[in-house]
């Protein structure tokens, strides 16, 4: 094809092109550079070129044909840009595929236009009646994350609850603490929250706002937390990256992908991470190792199973521990990590994570198809970290060392099963589905632990106290869930602005629980919940192609809790909680901008001590409601956005105590906001400059209560994230250069600040308080062959 001849719209666009899609492998450089320089236009989507390439949108509600999740994100951003040039041939129309190549990220591609909703399928986020948000892809690896705590501080009504280190937590929304399991899921199925995930085993991270019981079964009201794989490309990729995060920690990281065989029947995605060296303060360290190995295999054209399987190892030595206080405490302010004598030599923690799943997908036709799955996963932990209690408000501090008996080991398996059909009845579409999903779980816990008291120190001149590792020894089975949901749902498209959405769920819920062999009095106790009815309707009108405004109600039940020791029904399991949320909503796309706004209102009860009869049972209701706005996309073509905010209301009811009762909910704050902004240099400063991009990221905690009498707060607080990358072309292959610095004004703060439980309101109960990172920085090359 001759660049010369096209026509002259297109010879005008050449010459706006940025030069970081030149170099090519050929004698033809110049029109190769060109053609590959307009292919990385094309992909942004801001011309009528990019727009004629890309075809027809996808339906308003399913998109069974859609490539989503790292198979449409590494067309994107990596192997596949491409773009279709129509050249006129003696009165005819010529098509050429150009293929272009650039680094991962390079495109900096921060609004994933769809979200995956378990039963519901693939549907297009726009179109939703639901408060979703993601981190896709490209801010992974642009803002080189590192587990998935990175990636919750994007998402501004989300709350993490730090548990021994920063690297594993239980996450909140919206004010509510998600269940271990029941809120958590990897592609679909249940896994456990609480355990160390490598952020490069995924391509990106969904979070579902408020209830979604009618979807998932019984679960908190705390949303859905969906981590989704990388899966293979359909072309090939060897991606190495190396990089050193301060202090002096070493990783490499290689992710190869691929399609062999005829009609490329057989997909890989094969990846490996080590990293291993002192972490952001001396004497410590940290050894994170991944071997992930996902497959595809098309039996046919309508037929496709997927495998999966991983293991993870993560163990870190050193590190400062969280801090408990008691309600009389003021909590002083947030001491600097990095200084050393905060943790010790011998404390710290060993986990592994073991994830094993598969899923059968067929359709029958298109309209017609069927998706089955399942998923096993066994999280084992050695925690013999240090805690630090609090012993006055000048920050003075007695610590201790144990090897605790709490559970160590998750053993989870989960399910699902759905079909999912499009009919007409006359003038209305339904878009059904029918199935079924769940899980068990079982914990075990140390018969016997090792506890020491290692001495007193100051969190602001803290010293190192001499010490040795404590051991537990034994093994019990302490507790045991099997939750399995029905569920029939339908959406019924009237016309091009009118919808209803309805789904119905009922879940049987099976809990046990054991007191440890070694008690003076053993015990059992059991809960059984036959066909507990969760319901969920929306209203959704599009009063133009690009806007959705909805209206949605729902209803939830979760597991009860466990009453305490030295309660009156003590190990006894109390009767499950029950959900109730109003939200309405209005999304628009303008251009490729993604701007959406909720409001909420959610109650459900909880369980607290009756301070009379000393029984523990469902008395409580806490309370929340909140607006939410969320912005995700391209201001310009060189400037991205990812940001939201969220203004939050959280308050317990009654509790039993004058002192705890209408109080604010500990750790959720009434304002938290995130803004990252990711800026790509432009062409008219030259080819040199056109190859830098800069992101900065800003995020914003509000005042939050520290205990449950509300008599002290963890103070705001404001950090910020700089990075830069650098893209070029070396062997005729693209590189990309990174480098970053996490909170960059070295801020000093309280990052997680939770009660002994959130179920429920105990004026005795202790807190926990985690301070934040210091100042840290990070590097990585990488090259994609």
């Amino acid at each position: 094809m001759n660049i010369d001849k096209l026509c002259p719209s297109r010879q005008k666009m050449l010459t706006l092109l940025p030069p970081s899609a030149q170099g090519c492998h050929c004698q033809m450089k110049y029109r190769l550079s060109v053609l590959l320089a307009l292919s990385a236009l094309g992909t942004t989507s801001y011309t009528p070129l990019a727009l004629a390439a890309s075809g027809s949108t996808t339906d308003t509600h399913t998109a069974p044909k859609t490539e989503t999740g790292s198979v449409a994100q590494e067309k994107r951003n990596s192997q596949a840009h491409k773009i279709l040039l129509a050249t006129p041939v003696k009165g005819k129309q010529e098509d050429t595929v150009v293929t272009g190549h650039t680094a991962s990220g390079a495109l900096a591609d921060y609004n994933k236009t769809t979200a995956t909703l378990g039963p519901l399928g693939t549907r297009k986020t726009l179109n939703t009646p639901f408060s979703i948000m993601t981190v896709p892809h490209d801010v992974i690896v642009n803002q080189q994350s590192r587990n998935i705590n990175d990636l919750m501080a994007y998402m501004p009504s989300v709350q993490l609850e730090i548990r021994g280190d920063p690297h594993t937590s239980r996450p909140q929304s919206r004010g509510f603490e998600a269940d271990v399991v029941a809120n958590t899921r990897i592609d679909g199925l249940n896994a456990v929250s609480t355990t160390p995930y490598a952020a490069e085993q995924f391509d990106n991270l969904q979070v579902l706002n408020g209830l979604a019981g009618a979807l998932y079964g019984a679960q908190n009201p705390a949303g859905t937390f969906a981590y989704n794989l990388k899966r293979p490309t359909e072309d090939r990729l060897n991606r190495l990256v190396v990089g050193v995060d301060s202090i002096g920690s070493l990783m490499e990281n290689a992710d190869l992908s691929g399609r062999l065989g005829r009609n490329k029947w057989f997909g890989y995605r094969l990846n490996l991470l080590h990293g291993d060296g002192t972490t952001y303060v001396q004497d410590s360290w940290m050894r994170r190792n991944l071997v992930s190995a996902d497959f595809d295999f098309r039996i046919d054209d309508k037929t496709t199973i997927e495998v999966d399987a991983s293991h993870y190892t993560y163990a870190q030595r050193g590190q400062a521990s969280g801090f408990a206080y008691s309600g009389t405490i003021d909590l002083p302010k947030a001491p600097d990590l990095s200084n050393p004598g905060l943790g010790e030599k011998y404390s710290g923690y060993n986990m592994e994570t073991n994830t094993f799943l598969a899923k059968v997908k067929h359709s029958f036709n298109e309209n017609w198809s069927v998706t089955l799955g399942g998923l096993y996963q066994d999280a084992i932990r050695q925690a013999f970290g240090t805690t630090n209690t609090i012993l006055n408000n000048a920050g003075d501090y007695s610590q201790t060392i144990a090897a605790a008996t709490t559970a160590n080991d998750f053993r989870v398996g989960s399910n699902l099963a759905y079909i999912n059909g499009r009919v007409r009845t006359g003038f209305i579409t339904h878009d059904l589905v029918i199935g079924t999903n769940g899980y068990m779980m079982g914990n075990y816990n140390p018969t016997r632990g090792e506890s020491f008291r290692l001495g007193t120190s100051n969190m602001y001149n803290p010293r190192q106290l001499s010490g040795s590792q404590p051991y537990y020894h034994g093994r019990y089975r302490s507790a045991y869930i099997n939750n399995q949901t029905f569920i029939v749902g339908d959406t019924l498209q009237f016309n091009k602005h009118w919808s209803i959405m309805g789904t119905l769920s009922w879940s049987w819920l099976r809990s046990e629980s054991w007191s440890n062999p070694t008690a003076a009095t053993r015990t059992h106790t059991s809960y059984n919940k036959s066909a507990a009815f969760s319901p969920m309707t929306s209203l959704i009108y599009k009063p133009t192609e690009n806007q959705t405004a909805y209206f949605t109600y729902g209803r939830a039940f979760q597991a009860g809790g466990i009453a305490p020791a030295g309660s009156a029904n003590e190990n006894e399991i109390t009767a499950p909680l029950r959900s109730e949320e109003y939200e309405v909503g209005y999304k628009v796309m303008i251009r490729k901008l993604q701007i959406n706004i909720a409001g909420f209102r959610m109650t459900r009860p909880y369980s607290f001590l009756d301070p009379t009869t000393r029984i523990y049972g469902n008395f409580g209701t806490q309370r929340n409601y909140g607006v939410e706005a969320q912005v995700a996309g391209y201001i310009l073509p060189n400037l991205s956005v990812l940001a939201g905010m969220t203004w939050l209301d959280a308050q317990m009811g009654d509790t039993g105590v004058t002192s705890t009762s209408h109080k604010e909910v500990v750790g959720a704050p009434p304002v938290q906001a995130n803004l990252l902004l990711d800026y790509r240099l432009p062409r008219t400063l030259g080819d040199f400059a056109s190859r830098l991009a800069f992101n900065a990221n800003v995020h914003y905690t509000g005042r939050r209560a520290a205990n449950v009498q509300n008599t002290t707060f963890a103070a705001s607080y404001v950090t910020l994230d700089l990075g830069t990358r650098f893209a070029f072309r070396a062997a005729h292959h693209p590189w990309m250069a990174r480098f970053g610095v996490s909170n960059a004004t070295n801020e000093r703060y309280w990052a997680s600040v939770y009660p002994t439980s959130l179920n429920g309101a105990n004026a005795n109960a202790n807190n926990s308080a985690y301070a934040g990172l210091p100042r840290t920085f990070h590097f990585t090359i990488e090259a994609d062959f």
